[in-house]
Parts: structure tokens; C-alpha cells; sequence
């Protein structure tokens, strides 16, 4: 294996060999927005090495990073399990390849730091487009054709937001040099995998990639049959070249205007502009004017123009405007409201109109006191948990033994926690040592009947809450009473006069929570470390029949056992030590169902139920208040 940053032979591989050029392998996961994340280095060296020895079967990462012991990544499907909760999260992985002399070759990764103070690493493409401004002496990278609304500035180190001018740090670290292959790309290892007859995949991550390439293949060829009865249009004249004031390089970012999203001098240029002092680029073009002859009006962005402050009202100062017509006829627009499709179209001349999406409805009317009632047939309108008083520890063996039954002669299959024959040896021996227990004993699980290493079931309890309960990594059957690390806060609900979308004849259950920030127990990720908690108070709502109020009781059982939610890291903005959801999903918009967080929702009331059975929260048992 190579040091981090020299592109020697690796694992065998001789650069002159035969079979095509040598790519860099970078292993990455798919997260509920649609964003592929990378795995570490040392990751993806432990998946190729598995790759090679057994491609069709499963990697368990836990056997070199110990904050991933619950995941598995099953080769065959291309799909990543999580064998430690209640519904078992299951994510699509991939296997995608960079040129050797890209950042993760080199080893390079950069990260920007977030609101807890820890380090996140930009996605893979981001990472490498910043090292290659940075190793071309850039002063700065605009990350807008990449998707962000983000300028990061080499000088400073620092990451700034376009709409908001918030800073963050970022810095750029040496780490281990990501795996090294030879020969053409194998189709057999890309995502998303379907199955032998050639279907593809159906979990909730990939339909939700593929609907969206579905839709935008659909507003292309929409767009391609409005303007294909009559000749193609004509390009617009090139603009004048760029004027660049004494000792500025010329540089590979965006500068401004409707096709400034290449190369300066390459395929489509650069409008014309001066550059300031701080990089951004100044219109030279006439108020009133058309940007370019014979455009058609609806491109232009009007006669807003000349006010020049009003027409920048709602774009951050540098950021350079798109000739698109708002729908409110308003000015200049920033390039990522545009779309990539719009910014093509604009590019090409073509017109442009863009239509303003509707708002979710969050909340209901305002409501008076006198109107808000308790919800029929629970006792009180408030729950408070406390913090975790930490109970004697119970000895993991003893908790293991309680569940199980020793096999004998145990089957020659798979241990699915260590990955090794059962009729061998566990993967974890010499990594837990535990007095009496040997390494080649198997159990079998009371209920389920399913089979494992005891020295592995007792791994995977160390590596869990400890709480008492057992859960089994292939069915997810509880055994004991499971309890959560949900920090400690307050849990409202009460009924408000409104009804929501698909229960008219209904009023609506309102459950508010609310968690403070804090410092996390020894129960957390991280002992003794601050924790935020983002968007507290979170208003949820339930409609208030028989149905919903006994998903209110299973969730006040959920609420007492700390199930509802996690410190963690949150998929929406990457922080870290913040407060989550932990898998019971809730409707958090009221009048609406835009965002798949509302109603109607025939199916949302059968689904939460099933979540809440997963998380053993099956019985409305009274509750001690």
C-alpha cells in the first residue's frame, strides 16, 4: 500500500501492465437527499481487499473502523445495512473511479468545520475541484456550478456563504491515498444494481433518485418539443473577452453572466465584465439594454434593471445575474434558482421563465387557549424526561446468555455480524477477551431462532446501549425492553380546531417538542462534549381519531424509553453532535404535503405504527405519570 500522495504499485497492480490505465477507487454511500458520501481511505481499502477475495459477499466495516461496527455492505446488491436498529437503514452504495492524480490519489481530503467544532470532508467531486483550484494558485473557487451557493477562499481558508456571508473554517489534511485498480471500469459494481431479470432497485433511496431523473428527462423533452417545430436558434454573438486589472490571474471559476460556466476562452466564453478587488465581476452592460442583439425579451431581465439597487435586492452583492424573467416579472436571478436547465437555455439564447414553487403550509391559524383542549383519553398534556441516571452495568455475557440457546453442532453458514463460518472461530476473537467464553461457541436466539458467535452478540451489545435488550442484526426482533439516548426535554400534545388535508371530518392532534441544547452523557457519541439542537420547538401533528391517538400513546411509550430522538449527525446539513431524528418519522407540515412531511397521507398512520413495532413499542401499556 502506498504512502498518502505517492502513486506507487499498489496490491499488486504494476503501472505498465496491460488492461487500461489505473483509477482511483473511492467507495461512497447514497444519504436520504440524493448526495453520494465518501468512505474514509482505509474503508475503501478494506472493501477492495474484500472485493478481491469474494465479490459477491458481504464486508463488514466494523473490522477496521469501530464508529461503523454496525454497518454492512452487501456486494451483491450494492447496498449498505445498519444492524443495530429498529428498521435496519438500508442504503445504496457505489464504487466510483478518479484519475490517480486527483485529491483522493494524493490522499488529500478537505473538511470544513461545523457549528459543534468538528470537521466534516466535502463530497468527493467538491473536494477534488477545490484541491485543483488550490494547486492552480486560484484565490478563491466559486462552488455554484457544482451546486452550492458557496465561496471558499484559499488566502483565509474559509468557506462563505453567498446569501447569508457566514464563515465557516475549512482546512485540507494528508491522509491515507484512497485504493488503486486496473483495467476498464466493471458495469458489474455500479449503482444502482438491479436484479437478474434487469429490474432495478426498489428500496426508498433509489426510487427517489430515479423519479428525479424521471422528471428531468420529462421537462427536457418537454422543452425539446416547444422549440423544435421551427429552426434551431442562432448562438448569440460572442461577448467581448474579460479585462483583467494588472497581476490577476486568469482563473477557471465562474465569471459572471449567462455563459460564464466554462473555461475562460473554451467551449462557451465569458460575458464581459471588470473584476473588483474581491473577484467578483462588474456588468458592463447598458441599462435597458438586451445583453445580447436580437435576444428575445422574455430573456431580458427588464427594465428593473436600471434601478440598479432594487434589481439586487434579493441577490448578495458579486453574484452575478442570470437573463431569466421571474414569474413576477422581477429582475436579475440568482444562478442556483436557475437549474442547470436554466442556465443551459440562457446560454443558447432561448427563453426562460421561471415559476415560483408553492410554500408549505407548517402551521395552522393562530389558535387561542380557550380553543385547545387535552386529547380524550389521556391523562395530563406535558411529558418531561430527565437525564439518565446511570444503573449498575450489566454484564454483557450474562444479558447475552439470557436470550439465547447454545447450538452444538452449528450449520457451515455465515456469521452476518463477523462475516466468518460459524463452524469457525468468531471475527472478534482477540478483540474482546471475556473469561469462560470461547470463540468458536454459537447461539441461537430464542424467538427467531436465527444463529451467531456469543463472543459477536456480545460485541454488538458492548457497541450498543447496554440498556439490557438485544436486538437481532438479520430480523430486528427485540428481545427485553429496548431504550433509546434521546437527551432530555419536554413532549406537549393537545387538540387544536383545525383539520388536516384527508380528515376533514376530524380536529388535529398537536405534539411539540422540545429539547435544550446540553452536554452529552455517557450514553452519547461523544461523553462530556457540547450537543445543539436545531429547530426546537418541532411542532407535529396527528389526526385525532381512534387511529391517532393510539399512535399518540405508542409514542409516549417511545417518548419514555428516549426512542423519539438520537445525538448524532444530521443528514440535512452535516453537522455533527446535534440533535436527530431517530427512524420514528413524524408529519411535521400541517396544511400541505409538499415536502413528504404532511398530509394526506393514507398510508402514514399504518407506517408509524410498523416504525414504532420495530422500535418494540407495541403494547398501550398505562404509562407512570
Amino acid at each position: 500500500m502506498s504512502r498518502p500522495g505517492v502513486l506507487l504499485s499498489v496490491n499488486g497492480h504494476n503501472f505498465g501492465s496491460q488492461g487500461g490505465p489505473p483509477r482511483v477507487v473511492v467507495w461512497e454511500w447514497l444519504n436520504e437527499h440524493g448526495r453520494w458520501r465518501p468512505y474514509t481511505a482505509t474503508v475503501c481499502h478494506h472493501i477492495e481487499n474484500a472485493l478481491r477475495e469474494d465479490g459477491r459477499g458481504r464486508v463488514a466495516l466494523g473490522q477496521v473502523d469501530a464508529q461503523l461496527t454496525p454497518y454492512v455492505i452487501d456486494l451483491q446488491t450494492m447496498h449498505q445495512y445498519r444492524q443495530d436498529t429498529g428498521n435496519g437503514t438500508v442504503r445504496p452504495v457505489r464504487r466510483n473511479f478518479f484519475e490517480p492524480s486527483s485529491a483522493p490519489g494524493k490522499g488529500i481530503v478537505w473538511e470544513w468545520e461545523n457549528d459543534a467544532g468538528s470537521w466534516t470532508p466535502y463530497d468527493t467531486e467538491i473536494c477534488i475541484a477545490i484541491q485543483n483550484a488550490y494547486e492552480k494558485q486560484h484565490p478563491y473557487l466559486d462552488l455554484t456550478t457544482l451546486g452550492f451557493c458557496y465561496l471558499v477562499h484559499f488566502h483565509s481558508m474559509c468557506q462563505v456563504n453567498r446569501q447569508t456571508h457566514r464563515k465557516r473554517r475549512l482546512r485540507r489534511r494528508m491522509d491515507l491515498a484512497y485504493p488503486l485498480t486496473m483495467g476498464s471500469i466493471p458495469k458489474s459494481q455500479s449503482w444502482p444494481v438491479g436484479s437478474g431479470s434487469g429490474l432495478p432497485c426498489s428500496c426508498p433511496q433509489c426510487l427517489l433518485v430515479n423519479s428525479t431523473r424521471a422528471a428531468s428527462n420529462a421537462i427536457l423533452a418537454s422543452q425539446r418539443i416547444k422549440v423544435s417545430p421551427g429552426p434551431p436558434p442562432a448562438l448569440p454573438p460572442p461577448p467581448p473577452p474579460l479585462i483583467y486589472p494588472p497581476g490577476l490571474r486568469q482563473s477557471n471559476t465562474y465569471s459572471g453572466g449567462a455563459a460564464g460556466w466554462g473555461r475562460t476562452g473554451e467551449g462557451v466564453r465569458s460575458t464581459g465584465g471588470i473584476r473588483n478587488g474581491s473577484g467578483f465581476s462588474r456588468s458592463q452592460s447598458v441599462p435597458g439594454t438586451a445583453p445580447y442583439p436580437g435576444q428575445n425579451n422574455l430573456n431580458r431581465p427588464g427594465e428593473q434593471r436600471t434601478s440598479g439597487s432594487s434589481s439586487r435586492a434579493s441577490i448578495p452583492p458579486g453574484v452575478p445575474a442570470l437573463p431569466v424573467k421571474n414569474l413576477n416579472g422581477s429582475g436579475p436571478v440568482h444562478p442556483a434558482l436557475a437549474g442547470m436547465t436554466g442556465i443551459l437555455m440562457c446560454a443558447a439564447g432561448l427563453p426562460v421563465c421561471l415559476t415560483r414553487a408553492p410554500k408549505p403550509i407548517l402551521h395552522p391559524p393562530p389558535v387561542s387557549k380557550e380553543d385547545i383542549k387535552p386529547v380524550s383519553g389521556i391523562s395530563g398534556i406535558c411529558r418531561k424526561t430527565k437525564k439518565k441516571h446511570l444503573k449498575k452495568s450489566k454484564n454483557p455475557e450474562e444479558v447475552v446468555r439470557r436470550y439465547i440457546q447454545k447450538v452444538k453442532s452449528p450449520p457451515d453458514e455465515d456469521c452476518t455480524i463477523c462475516m466468518e463460518r460459524l463452524v469457525t472461530a468468531s471475527g472478534y476473537d482477540g478483540v474482546l477477551s471475556h473469561r469462560g467464553l470461547r470463540a468458536e461457541l454459537v447461539g441461537k436466539l430464542g424467538k427467531c431462532n436465527h444463529m451467531y458467535h456469543v463472543l459477536c452478540l456480545v460485541a454488538m451489545y458492548n457497541n450498543g446501549n447496554k440498556d439490557g435488550s438485544l436486538q437481532c442484526p438479520t430480523c430486528k426482533a427485540i428481545y427485553g425492553e429496548k431504550t433509546g439516548t434521546q437527551p432530555p426535554g419536554k413532549m406537549e400534545f393537545h387538540v387544536i380546531p383545525h383539520s388536516l388535508p384527508g380528515y376533514s371530518e376530524s380536529k388535529t392532534i398537536r405534539i411539540v417538542y422540545d429539547i435544550p441544547s446540553g452536554m452529552q452523557g455517557p450514553e452519547h457519541p461523544n461523553p462530556g462534549k457540547k450537543f445543539t439542537a436545531r429547530g426546537f420547538p418541532r411542532h407535529c401533528y396527528l389526526p385525532d381519531n381512534d387511529k391517532g391517538r393510539k399512535v399518540l400513546r405508542l409514542l409516549l411509550a417511545a417518548w419514555e424509553r428516549r426512542l423519539i430522538f438520537a445525538i448524532g449527525t444530521s443528514s440535512t446539513t452535516g453537522e455533527s453532535n446535534t440533535v436527530v431524528w431517530n427512524e420514528i418519522h413524524h408529519k411535521t407540515e400541517f396544511g400541505s404535503n409538499l415536502t413528504g412531511h404532511g398530509y394526506p397521507d393514507n398510508n402514514y398512520l399504518d407506517n408509524i405504527l410498523a416504525e414504532l413495532h420495530r422500535q418494540g413499542v407495541m403494547e398501550e401499556r398505562s404509562l407512570p405519570y
